[in-house]
């Protein structure tokens, strides 16, 4: 917080000594042009002077010549000065004496005294020197340039009023946003995983950096959660192919059996023990998940091969289960159903969710839809059975919770929270709706491939 104050101070300062120096500036350059002008015109009637001193053959049509040529400036005086070659001065006309020091008495010069300004040139004639000048009163100067200079000041103090007013919206603005997200984001811990920044309050780019930060947090809650539950969820995960093959070995060498049946055991332990391997491998990966960037391991797959695959699985572990797909929803462009994902970690997340919906369900059966829409899949798992209570829901994705009303039903409530975790990393969302006694039904949503 300091050292946002610190930077806001540097860059009042610089704007209020850019703002200063641009106000210097443009007074330096007014009144610059102001001097260099009048002095121009003094010039100039400095010359008409010195034809009405020097070469007039009278004294009145000496007198006219200032009206015959140009208009007298304010306070308008020629002076004519004739000295001798030590600088003595002979004789003078309209000339304060005082004056004399400040006169270039080989050339021309300019200068001021207080608020008249002088414009004397050097002439010979007839084997003498004189000096002709010209004085005026610049009004510009002694009027209208302290009314800029006065408005200079005043535009002054107003910019560095708007400077305070601009930088204290701006730290409102801009600062306040990055500070309530800093305080929120150090409120966040392994204790409080589940948190994340409200994306809704930041716009344009503090928005795409929420949304960032809220999906790296949710990368870290799946990988946090999953390390510390993997021995659950390979325990709840394995022990279904294991006691298939156990099951099938007891089964063959309970009595003698022909080389057929012996063959077809085999067939069933081999196709027990892949499916074994692919859990296995796909909770290794999940275990992975907090020390490599999952992201590798992704590919495009269509998201109709794995419900299908899924499928297989469920009906694989208990025969009497049922499955019901709706494919009607499918889009004609079969790349609308690809996802960039991993295969086994989104059969595992699909088979978990399905058995749930057949063994919770009277029937055994589980209905499945599968549809895709600009950019999202969307898959549905219902099933008519006992449903959640409603004061439960909040709790489903706590490991190891169980709804009240399952009692009798064999589970460890652990395949939901690892289908949840799983959908999380594909960047994906799990909503589950529920009624006592009329079913349940998941949603699931994944983006389709061609975002990414």
């Amino acid at each position: 917080m300091h050292n946002y104050n610190r930077k806001l101070i540097y860059l009042i300062a610089i704007l209020v000594i850019y703002v200063s120096c641009f106000v210097g500036f443009i007074f330096y350059s007014v009144t610059n042009f102001a001097f260099t002008d009048f002095y121009k015109r003094l010039d100039l009637r400095r010359n008409i002077a010195a034809e009405k001193f020097l070469n007039s053959k009278s004294a009145s049509q000496a007198d006219q010549w200032s009206l015959d040529f140009i208009e007298n400036l304010n306070n308008q005086h020629e002076f004519l000065v004739e000295f001798d070659s030590n600088g003595a001065i002979l004789r003078s006309q309209g000339f304060h004496q005082e004056l004399w020091d400040k006169i270039n008495k080989k050339g021309s010069s300019n200068f001021k005294s207080g608020n008249q300004f002088y414009s004397t040139k050097y002439f010979s004639q007839n084997g003498r020197k004189y000096i002709v000048g010209a004085s005026a009163e610049n009004y510009f100067y002694t009027h209208h340039l302290a009314y800029l200079r006065n408005l200079l000041i005043i535009s002054l103090i107003l910019g560095i009023l708007f400077i305070f007013v601009v930088s204290v919206f701006m730290k409102r603005s801009f600062l306040k946003p990055i500070l309530t997200m800093m305080k929120e984001v150090q409120e966040i811990g392994s204790e409080n995983l589940y948190k994340r920044l409200d994306e809704d309050k930041y716009k344009g780019e503090l928005h795409g950096l929420a949304l960032t930060f809220n999906r790296m947090l949710t990368r870290l809650e799946t990988s946090f959660e999953t390390q510390k539950n993997f021995i659950s969820n390979a325990s709840h995960e394995l022990n279904t192919p294991l006691t298939s093959i156990i099951g099938q070995a007891d089964l063959a060498l309970s009595k003698e059996r022909t080389t057929a049946e012996y063959q077809r055991t085999l067939f069933k332990i081999i196709e027990s023990a892949e499916h074994l391997e692919k859990k296995t491998k796909a909770l290794l990966l999940l275990a992975r998940t907090g020390f490599v960037n999952n992201a590798t391991a992704f590919s495009p797959v269509r998201i109709d091969q794995i419900v299908m695959d899924s499928e297989l699985t469920v009906k694989a572990i208990n025969d009497k289960f049922k499955i019901i797909t709706d494919f009607s929803l499918l889009p004609d462009d079969s790349m609308r159903l690809k996802v960039n994902g991993n295969a086994i970690l989104l059969q595992l997340a699909l088979s978990n969710i399905i058995s749930n919906a057949c063994k919770y369900s009277s029937d055994r059966t589980a209905y499945i839809a599968l549809g895709a829409l600009d950019d999202k899949v969307f898959i549905l798992i219902k099933d008519k059975g006992i449903g959640i209570p409603s004061r439960e829901l909040d709790h489903i994705y706590d490991p190891y919770f169980r709804a009240s009303n399952t009692s009798g039903i064999d589970g460890y409530g652990i395949g939901l929270p690892l289908a949840r975790n799983i959908i999380k990393l594909h960047s994906g969302t799990l909503k589950v709706n529920s009624v006592v006694s009329e079913g349940t039904t998941v949603e699931i949503e994944l983006p389709t491939y061609l975002r990414f």
